[in-house]
């Protein structure tokens, strides 16, 4: 598994509508590439976003990473969405799971 984490706080004056537009569609093309396995995006009480993407492989997000559409997007999002961001990658993530069986 190769994980994908993407740090990001958004510009004050971005156009909303337009960005909920791109991330809809990134997030459709995304679950249609080869290899990908989940999407999940969450908002912190400052404003600061964490979105994690799990992929079966390096090769898999790296592909996503080239997407034509997806690359477009990703300079859009520095011209016009993101104060910054911060991108983490981490193939085979040391994993740990919990899961209460019912009783």
């Amino acid at each position: 598994m190769f994980l994908v984490v993407f740090r990001n706080r958004k510009r004050p004056d971005m156009d909303a509508a337009a960005y909920s537009a791109d991330a809809a569609r990134m997030e459709e093309l995304a679950q249609a590439q080869p290899g990908f396995i989940s999407f999940k995006s969450y908002v912190a009480e400052d404003g600061e976003v964490i979105a994690l993407s799990e992929w079966a492989s390096a090769e898999a997000a790296h592909g996503w990473g080239r997407h034509a559409d997806h690359a477009t997007v990703q300079r859009r999002g520095r011209e016009a969405y993101y104060d910054s961001y911060t991108l983490y990658t981490a193939d085979n993530p040391r994993t740990h799971q919990f899961e209460r069986q019912p009783a």
